[in-house]
């Protein structure tokens, strides 16, 4: 029960829904997502281990990138319900739709990870 319970924790904070809803629409690195939630590395690389954990997301190093995606084999049948039930859920919510304009703007080529 204790896992299962682990697995609706990540829901429970705004930021990793967040994230999760981004990388649905692709692949981003820490920095393109600090950009579009407005958060320090530290919080963003966090969100993303504790998501990493328990089997929702994925990384692939990329030259001086680490990529996150949603993870490609999911064993994990509710993880795997939860994930394909986000679009349904949170997709109409005002800062998922932001969020997914901004998503479209980050460029880690440009200003969102090279500190200008």
């Amino acid at each position: 029960m204790r896992k299962k319970v682990e697995l609706f924790k990540v829901l429970s904070e705004q930021n990793r829904v967040r994230i999760l809803m981004m990388l649905l629409k692709r692949e981003l690195c820490v920095c393109e997502i600090k950009s579009v939630l407005g958060l320090t590395t530290a919080t963003v690389s966090n969100h993303l281990s504790y998501l990493r954990k328990e089997g929702f997301i994925e990384d692939e190093k990329d030259g001086k990138w680490t990529n996150y995606r949603i993870a490609r084999q999911i064993t994990n049948p509710i993880i795997k319900d939860l994930i394909e039930s986000l679009p349904g859920w949170y997709s109409n919510e005002k800062v998922i739709q932001n969020d997914f304009i901004l998503v479209q703007k980050v460029d880690r080529y440009e200003k969102s990870c090279s500190g200008k």
